[in-house]
């Protein structure tokens, strides 16, 4: 009996050290998660309603106006230069994350819900994925058989590809 409450306490604690995240999917293998501290919104959007801007990188959809902001929408798993079932849709799930004054829209193929991660147990990118991906990972881990990438947020919203143009 003593061992089943040594159990459960350390099991209790490790609940409590746990993080909250978003769960997506980035394309038909990849799932991706982003701490719900970023995370202000998700909205469905069609697709018409997002003007485009000429010149920009391939991941740039246009600009949404949110909340009387106007914010850069962006194509998330083209920024990371995942291969994606690039059908054709009417509406966009999009992600609205923002930290400090800079916010983005970005847009998934599919949105799966909250989970929780514990710090620790989150895996270095390193050597796992590609140079392109790696400054966008905080690292990786394996849940209930699934790889999931965790997406470091900071590192999106001050990406080069939109401070640049």
């Amino acid at each position: 009996m003593n061992n089943l409450n040594n159990n459960l306490t350390i099991n209790k604690s490790q609940s409590s050290l746990a993080d909250t995240y978003l769960k997506f999917q980035l394309n038909e293998f990849t799932y991706a998660a982003l701490p719900v501290k970023y995370l202000h919104e998700v909205v469905v959007v069609p697709v018409e309603s997002i003007p485009s801007i000429p010149n920009m990188p391939a991941c740039v959809l246009g600009l949404i106006n949110w909340r009387s902001r106007i914010i850069w929408v962006i194509d998330l798993p083209n920024m990371l230069n995942l291969e994606t079932n690039n059908r054709t849709c009417r509406q966009h799930k999009i992600l609205v994350i923002q930290a400090e004054s800079t916010s983005l829209a970005l847009v998934v193929p599919e949105i799966i819900g909250t989970t929780r991660l514990v710090a620790n147990e989150i895996e270095s990118p390193q050597e796992k994925f590609s140079s392109d991906l790696v400054p966008y990972l905080r690292g990786w881990v394996l849940q209930n058989q699934e790889q999931i990438l965790v997406l470091n947020t900071q590192a999106i919203l001050q990406s080069a590809i939109f401070h640049n143009n």
